[in-house]
């Protein structure tokens, strides 16, 4: 279990703490807004240089502890063209996405359709250091 996933408070200090761990990140607008005794959503944005940005969409689920994202969407973009996004949405239907079910990554050419899987998404363990280690990637391949 991840120290950031043992309660609502640990998840939330690691939200607003991701600019002081990744320096990367310029401006967060992520918040945790509670929905009652055992919902949450998070929501907002990553800015990073060179006009990348990280839309976050979590609902976070904390009626028995450890807390589980529950679902989420998280889309990457950079200025105005979406690059790629990961959703939690299931689709039995395509056996390449068994793998890592329901787990996967909408990529070009044809993003609504080409879907890959995506084993380092996770209802267990926080999804954000792994995408921004991506943007940081990709940000590295233009200087």
């Amino acid at each position: 279990m991840s120290q950031h996933f043992r309660t609502p408070e640990d998840y939330e200090l690691f939200i607003y703490s991701l600019p002081e761990r990744f320096r990367s990140i310029r401006v967060s607008t992520l918040t945790l807004v509670r929905r009652g005794a055992s919902l949450g959503r998070v929501a907002g944005e990553l800015h990073f240089s060179h006009e990348f940005r990280l839309i976050v969409r979590e609902r976070i689920v904390f009626d028995r502890l450890p807390l589980v994202i529950d679902w989420y969407g998280y889309e990457v973009w950079r200025s105005d063209e979406t690059l790629f996004w990961y959703g939690s949405q299931p689709h039995p239907d395509h056996l390449r996405l068994r793998a890592s079910h329901p787990h996967h990554k909408h990529v070009p050419p044809d993003l609504k359709h080409n879907r890959v899987p995506a084993p380092q998404m996770s209802f267990t363990q926080p999804n954000l250091p792994n995408l921004i280690e991506e943007i940081e990637a990709l940000i590295r391949t233009l200087a």
